[in-house]
């Protein structure tokens, strides 16, 4: 079994649990609040005894092997080198980190400590994301990506009223792009890697976070345009074009459904089915990797999530998004 602590006690971890629990040899063995009530309380729905408030205390307790941080963006790269520094393997929600210089101390612990890190990014896991990669030679030279997730954030109404909610401070490192933008650029770099030029334009919010934006990235032999907003919907899907097809793909976050449509009207069902819920996969990968004393993804690896975290860097400085992080 791989010993799991959780710092974080919100809906994200209670979903990360959820699904982490279908894996085998998945074991929560301890949960990390800031307060003992919340700890308890949180502990107590999983049948967990080992609570903690202090981070440095569970980090050397010897009670976890591994740890799943979905605390602000903000403090990740500091309570994740905390559980590095004392050989515990980090599975660190996304953005892993506020920015490039962040993210590098991260990944300089992890090899100095010879720990597992990965950034949980669950759709490039996900088995319709892995169909996409094996079918992609069928539409020939790809010309263009394009990728769309524009959601309307519940906590936006709380910001039209005057309560700015942790979603849009940017003292958290939090913001559309960070949050949900990520979704449409992760898997472009998963598939194409690092591109040679980003243009970025996006909305301002007087909290100082983008509320709203669009990428536009340009490869040596094909482009990337990417839409995301927490301010407005869109039930556009994303799309590869591709000379001979282009693929289809109904949700970039969490795909569902997949279709090939090639250039003579035929069309292909690429869908494959999803048993488990959609953290299950990343939670999978993680564990399996421990197990076999690997300490990097193939997949989510320290180089995607550096080109990543430079294109969402690059894009906030273009828009105009700086948070108190980027002063260290």
């Amino acid at each position: 079994m791989v010993r799991f602590g959780v710092v974080g006690t919100n809906w994200i971890t209670e979903a990360f649990l959820k699904a982490a629990t279908q894996a085998e040899d998945f074991q929560l063995a301890a949960v990390y609040s800031r307060t003992e009530e919340r700890a308890k309380q949180f502990a107590g729905k999983y049948g967990v005894e080992r609570i903690f408030t202090d981070l440095e205390s569970m980090a050397s307790s010897g009670e976890v092997d591994a740890v799943y941080i979905a605390s602000p963006n903000s403090l990740h790269t500091e309570q994740a080198i905390i559980f590095m520094r004392n050989h515990v393997h980090v599975l660190c929600e996304k953005p892993i980190a506020s920015n490039t210089t962040e993210l590098q101390k991260m990944i300089d612990a992890a090899r100095e400590h010879n720990v597992l890190l990965m950034e949980a990014l669950k759709s490039t896991f996900l088995p319709n994301f892995i169909a996409v990669k094996e079918n992609l030679h069928k539409i020939g030279q790809v010309r263009r990506y394009f990728a769309s997730y524009c959601q309307y954030s519940s906590r936006y109404d709380a910001y039209r009223q005057g309560t700015v909610l942790n979603a849009f401070k940017p003292e958290l490192s939090n913001g559309s792009l960070m949050d949900i933008g990520i979704y449409c650029v992760y898997p472009l770099v998963s598939l194409f890697g690092r591109p040679e030029e980003v243009k970025a334009t996006g909305y301002m919010l007087e909290s100082g976070v983008d509320g709203e934006g669009i990428i536009v990235l340009k490869y040596p032999d094909k482009d990337a345009v990417i839409m995301y907003s927490k301010i407005a919907n869109s039930s556009l899907p994303a799309e590869i074009q591709g000379e001979d097809g282009n693929i289809v793909i109904d949700k970039i976050h969490t795909p569902e459904k997949v279709e090939l449509q090639y250039r003579n009207g035929e069309r292909e069902d690429l869908t494959q089915q999803q048993v488990n819920d959609s953290m299950y996969y990343e939670a999978k990968e993680f564990i399996e990797l421990v197990q076999a004393g690997k300490t990097e993804s193939a997949i989510n690896s320290f180089s995607t999530s550096m080109i990543v975290m430079e294109i969402l860097e690059e894009a906030r400085r273009q828009i105009g998004v700086v948070y108190p992080a980027d002063q260290k």
